[in-house]
């Protein structure tokens, strides 16, 4: 079933690009049990564009060249970076003769040079939907502006003539966001005092849309209004709309009794695009109506017609982010219709359960989560599903980050090609690999390293942490956050982005991205290969959520579980598998649906499962305990945790379905045996329990037991056997055995890092289970092959240490290599320690690279070679020895493994170590001499910690004092053996 959603992906030009030579290589490499392609030693995966990790690349009021496009790309590409995403956004004062109106012809012709460049380099090309972010643009009319929904709630006495003015005023707003630029030679941003009067309407109108830098407004008007309806204390329901004139006044003969009236509006939500490039500023879309989609893609069709866009791979959505302001868009006009045909029922009938706020119950409870499942409807219906069909037309995928919608994230994540993350949350991440793995998505990206650090302090090691975050919670795409457009004339720091990491070749680390990115693409070489081998579905309760009263119309769901979820058994869940080692993808009602069972396993459209856990659940549709019994039937075994499910969603038809629910429940017929309850359903079981280690154990879902040893960990299946990427989270050395839950004839170990690789010492376990042998430092990571068809003999070099570490000391040259504000002289010394302690302020000031050289003689050594250890390094070195490249280090331990080859011991040998430092002490010194370069419109420029912004709340880093940088050691030899 997983092939299904591929052969379609397949079918465009830029997935034949840029998965089938990935396929192939896939196929050769790990059919390893197929005549004529054995292997006799492991061998890395080939390593393609879309393996590499791919990097947002803003470009600043589109103030873009061709020639200054060609440079970024080609310093893109030497840094082993597989591809960009283009997203335009707010520019840079002083270069407003630069501008480019976005999709204009010249826009379009920077496009399509990016793209045959992409082309040329062997890079791919996505692009935005849009500048900044949401969607919306200045040809978005109120007409599909995102909306919200307004009420006035009227007791009235029955039996008079109730006459009443129902106009309902929108109360004025304006949000603007940063500082304002009158001129590029300030060198501080003046605060505004602008009102919404000051703001012509349409905000199209308005010529100073960059500097002014809008987030939300709303205009003062009247508002249209959508409905009155009348609610008598006897249960009786009147329409009273017809009863409204053109000038909003109420005339209506009240029968006897007491009534409450709601009169309901469609109010403007005032959403304005975020960071918006030139020509892109304007209203945020109703992302609930495909009709305002299909007005905003026109734009791009005609900015399309006559290009030549075929390299495009594809576009991008930058998350939901509409309701991140003052209220909430929680409206759009046919919400009505839409609702009557999804739900089964005429909202208008039920306002009082909706929207009084006081009120509780049955009834509120099952009308406010039909209104939020309605939504969720509509964005997965009337957005998701025809922005796909839209970019499929245009021969391109999408890429979308569904997280932060008021909706089921899990079905919007399956409705995009490419699911995608962000943040720093496990189970954040995991919702849009579940979405991936259930539904057969071969691609899962991450919006990754966004804001790790401050502002030009994150170095390479922070990035490794959470780039091996995002690889453990299923992620095999990494798109960086990111690498802002610069030309070649911009002074330093050059164009920036307000949120760190600045991926840029102004970075000192940029000397060594390569290796790291490296790292990357070997290890999403074979995080992209095989399938997902995950056991348990476990149930995702939407509804349960949903039904939860609260002042806000929706629920958003940014993908996070320790809030939204806090004290439930589905969080507990979640939880203890997640650190037990048991291995899982969260699963919705409509993936439910789509399930079906093969005797004992149950086959999702993407991947093979052995169970369904469900947590305790208050609320549960029908149609899904139907099928979730209905996979028992056929010889599933279901996991219920802390109980069934105790009431059926929606009110229409509800006492039918209670009826049926009840009917459902009732098949289980359980015996009691301790902790553990059973019942046997058609071939299979289900199993109910309050112990979740019990229940698993009982479903013989086995964990991985390596976390036991601080190891965290992803699994994939290949076609003979499966694959890990394993990290060492402990602050311990991993070195022993390690065992795994899968059986294996042998395993291959590879250093992703390093480059290293080799057949792992391996034994057999219990119940089917292997061991092998792993050495580990605290945060290094390995892939592990497994193969169930060949043993191997162990080649993998471990080492043994058999003697004393020794110093390398002596008189180290240091030569100091790019950077500034000035190139400090060369230095000799015999004490390594920050170079902001050498006399001078050229070295207290000094950002960049710097070359360490020393000689130095050890003793003669019968062993495999020697362990350097660098000691304390701010904060990166790449290693030689005797002109020789050893490996390049991003963080501690500071150690690579020196072949005795490499070094002479019968006389004096050299190291060398090129040492890259943050950017921080550069920063702060043209912070401290006032040299301007804070000129970005919009944002400009925040920072991420308190205590780095100043009195106008912009970043300032004139305070800051010199930061340890270079090589500080101590530097140490240490003699090592292989271990047999």
């Amino acid at each position: 079933m997983a092939n299904q959603n591929f052969d379609h992906m397949l079918a465009t030009k830029k997935i034949e690009k840029f998965f089938f030579k990935g396929l192939l290589t896939a196929f050769l490499l790990f059919s390893f049990g197929l005549d004529g392609y054995a292997q006799t030693e492991p061998t890395w995966p080939e390593i393609t564009e879309e393996n590499k990790p791919w990097t947002r690349w803003w470009w600043q009021g589109n103030a873009v060249d061709k020639a200054n496009l060609s440079s970024d790309l080609e310093q893109l590409k030497n840094v082993n970076i597989g591809g960009v995403e283009i997203t335009p956004i707010y520019g840079v004062a002083g270069y407003e003769d630069q501008f480019i109106n976005y999709l204009s012809s010249d826009w379009m012709d920077m496009l399509e040079h990016t793209l045959r460049e992409g082309d040329r380099l062997g890079l791919g090309i996505d692009m935005a939907t849009g500048t900044g972010w949401p969607f919306g643009g200045p040809w978005t009319e109120q007409e599909h502006a995102s909306k919200n929904l307004r009420y006035k709630i009227l007791d009235v006495e029955g039996g008079q003539n109730i006459q009443r003015d129902l106009t309902y005023m929108q109360e004025p707003m304006l949000g603007m966001i940063g500082k304002r630029f009158n001129d590029p030679d300030q060198k501080q941003a003046e605060e505004r005092d602008l009102t919404i009067k000051d703001i012509k309407e349409p905000v199209s109108a308005n010529e100073n849309l960059q500097s002014l830098a809008i987030s939300q407004l709303r205009y003062e008007k009247p508002l249209e209004l959508q409905t009155v309806m009348a609610y008598s204390g006897d249960g009786k329901i009147v329409d009273l709309t017809e009863n409204v004139d053109g000038d909003s006044k109420l005339s209506w003969q009240a029968p006897q009794g007491n009534w409450i009236l709601y009169a309901l509006y469609q109010g403007w939500h005032g959403k304005m695009v975020e960071r918006a490039a030139p020509g892109g500023e304007g209203l945020v879309i109703d992302h609930f109506s495909q009709e305002a989609l299909d007005d905003y893609l026109s734009k791009f069709d005609q900015a399309f017609e006559g290009q030549d866009i075929s390299s495009l791979r594809a576009f991008f959505n930058d998350s939901y982010e509409v309701d991140d302001a003052s209220g909430e868009a929680a409206w759009t006009p046919k919400l009505f219709e839409e609702f009557k045909q999804r739900r089964g029922y005429d909202l208008r009938n039920h306002l009082p359960a909706l929207l009084d706020e006081e009120r509780d119950g049955a009834e509120s409870e099952r009308v406010r989560t039909d209104f939020r499942e309605t939504i969720s409807d509509l964005l997965l219906d009337r957005f998701t599903r025809p922005w796909q069909s839209w970019a499929k037309d245009n021969q391109a995928v999408i890429r979308n980050q569904a997280h932060g919608s008021p909706a089921n994230i899990l079905d919007l994540y399956a409705s995009s090609d490419i699911p995608e993350t962000e943040g720093t949350d496990i189970m954040r991440a995991k919702m849009a690999s579940s979405a991936a793995n259930v539904t057969g998505k071969p691609l899962i990206a991450a919006e990754a390293a966004t804001w790790l650090d401050e502002h030009f302090q994150a170095t390479l090691a922070e990035t490794k942490t959470a780039v091996d975050r995002y690889f453990i919670s299923g992620v095999n795409h990494i798109v960086y956050h990111g690498t802002a457009y610069s030309p070649d004339e911009a002074r330093w720091p050059g164009w920036l982005f307000y949120a760190a990491v600045h991926y840029q070749p102004a970075n000192p680390f940029w000397d060594h991205f390569e290796a790291f990115n490296s790292y990357v693409g070997r290890v999403q070489s074979f995080l992209q290969s095989g399938n997902a081998d995950n056991d348990v579905l476990l149930y995702y309760p939407i509804h349960d959520r949903w039904a939860e009263p609260g002042r806000a119309m929706l629920q958003h769901f940014d993908g996070g579980i320790d809030e939204q979820f806090e004290g439930t058994a589905f969080k507990e869940a979640a939880d203890l598998m997640q650190e037990e080692g048991y291995t899982f993808d969260f699963v919705s009602d409509r993936q439910i649906t789509a399930s079906e069972s093969s005797g004992e396993a149950i086959n999702t459209e993407g991947g093979t499962y052995k169970t369904i856990l469900v947590p305790a659940v208050e609320y549960m549709p029908l149609g899904t305990l139907e099928n979730i019994l209905r996979l028992a039937q056929g010889g599933s075994t279901i996991l219920m945790y802390k109980g069934l499910p105790k009431k059926v969603t929606g009110l229409s038809n509800l006492e039918k379905n209670k009826k049926a629910f009840k009917e459902q429940l009732g098949q289980l017929e359980f015996t009691d045996s301790g902790q553990l309850q059973s019942a046997s359903l058609g071939k299979g079981k289900v199993l109910l329990s309050d112990d979740l280690s019990l229940l698993l154990s009982e479903g013989k879902i086995h964990r991985e037991q390596m976390t036991d040893q601080g190891l965290e960990f992803v699994r994939r299946a290949s076609k003979d056997g499966h694959h890990y990427f394993v990290t060492n989270w402990s602050e311990k050395q991993v070195d022993g055995w390690v065992p795994l839950s899968v059986e294996a004839s042998s395993a291959a170990i590879f250093d992703p890092m390093q480059n290293g690789k080799g057949y792992a010492k391996m034994k057999k376990g219990s119940e089917g289970s292997t061991r092998i042998y792993l050495q580990l430092e605290p945060g290094e990571s390995r892939i592990v092959k497994t193969f169930s068809g060949e043993t191997h003999s162990t080649t993998y070099n471990y080492l043994a240490v058999t003697g004393e570490p020794k110093a390398i000391e002596g008189d180290w040259t240091i030569e100091f290599l790019e950077g500034g504000p000035v190139i400090p002289d060369e230095i000799t010394t015999d004490n390594l320690q920050s170079w902001t302690k050498f006399e001078g302020s050229e070295y207290h000031n000094f950002s960049g690279t710097a070359q360490y050289t020393i000689e130095f003689e050890v003793p003669s050594h019968e062993g495999a070679g020697w362990q350097l250890d660098l000691g304390k390094v701010s904060e990166s070195a790449s290693v030689t020895v005797n002109g020789e490249e050893v490996g390049t280090v991003i963080g501690a331990p500071y150690q690579l493994f020196i072949p005795a080859t490499l070094i002479d011991d019968s006389g004096s040998s050299t190291l060398t170590v090129e040492v890259a430092s943050s950017m921080e002490n550069r920063i702060a010194y043209m912070e401290r001499e006032n040299i301007f370069w804070k000129k970005f419109y919009n944002v400009n420029f925040p920072a991420r910690l308190g205590e780095n912004r100043n009195e106008s709340g912009l970043f300032d880093a004139s305070e800051w004092k010199p930061q340890e940088s270079g090589l500080l050691g101590p530097v140490q030899l240490t003699p090592v053996k292989s271990v047999e």
